[in-house]
């Protein structure tokens, strides 16, 4: 099932995608269900954003692709690489990536994101699937330079606008093998496959809930595999993941 947060000029509202529709539901499903209103609303005609907003954080695992821990210069962890995104740094597709001036090097990178359903903590790795909600696409926009320079993550990746999200939450999703690009004003930059990551989902539910309490609506990010590059005000970033659809944004 592709849930969609979207919007026609008012509040935003949460959906069913069925075709070139969205059949409406009367609140934030994660909370109350999949109840509908009974109407229906051209899915071209709506904006669609961020479908999710994170309550409390962003977890992401680095270097899990071991393709991109050697283009990275580092060899692949022993165990789930963490750091934190903030929350303000999420947008939705279409929505515009604002390239901060202190960077020089911003770059995409391709990844799975898991949206967790429930509040998880100590998650065993055979229970994984309970605390999830579903899956979407996310970039994991980095500026690359600052990354070298600070020493660790935070700023480098937590810029606003920095951790794009969408198009859609699709409930009903095999990560296990799935094709997953990053493209550049239509360039082929990334190619990878789920298939390859070191970190299985749910080693990294797993791992990632002894650290932290994850609560509903927060988002792990998974990784990203090699072809990490850079892009510039005025390109469009297309991330795609076979069976969760493209996310778009342009740079500015």
């Amino acid at each position: 099932m592709k849930i969609a947060r979207f919007s026609s000029g008012e509040d935003p509202q949460y959906g069913i995608i069925d075709g070139d529709e969205i059949v409406v539901l009367q609140g934030d499903p994660m909370f109350q269900g999949f109840v509908t209103t009974e109407e229906r609303v051209g899915l071209a005609s709506v904006k669609l954003l961020a479908p999710v907003i994170p309550r409390s954080k962003v977890v992401a695992v680095g270097k899990n692709y071991a393709d991109h821990a050697a283009e990275m210069g580092g060899v692949v962890p022993e165990r789930p690489l963490l750091f934190l995104k903030p929350n303000t740094s999420v947008i939705g597709t279409g929505d515009a990536i604002v390239l901060p001036p202190d960077s020089r090097q911003v770059e995409h990178e391709a990844e799975l994101a898991i949206v967790i359903g429930s509040v998880a903590k100590n998650v065993r790795a055979e229970d994984y699937a309970d605390v999830i909600f579903g899956y979407t696409i996310a970039n994991d926009v980095t500026a690359r330079d600052l990354q070298k320079l600070d020493g660790q993550w935070a700023r480098a990746k937590g810029f606003d606008t920095f951790c794009p999200l969408g198009p859609y939450i699709e409930t009903e999703f095999d990560w296990r093998d799935a094709l997953i690009e990053a493209r550049v004003d239509g360039e082929l930059r990334q190619e990878g496959n789920l298939s390859e990551m070191i970190f299985t989902i749910p080693e990294i539910v797993a791992y990632a809930s002894r650290a932290f309490t994850l609560l509903p609506g927060d988002v792990i990010l998974t990784g990203t595999p090699a072809g990490v590059s850079p892009f510039s005000s005025g390109q469009t970033v297309d991330i795609s993941i076979a069976g969760l659809g493209t996310l778009s944004n342009r740079a500015r």
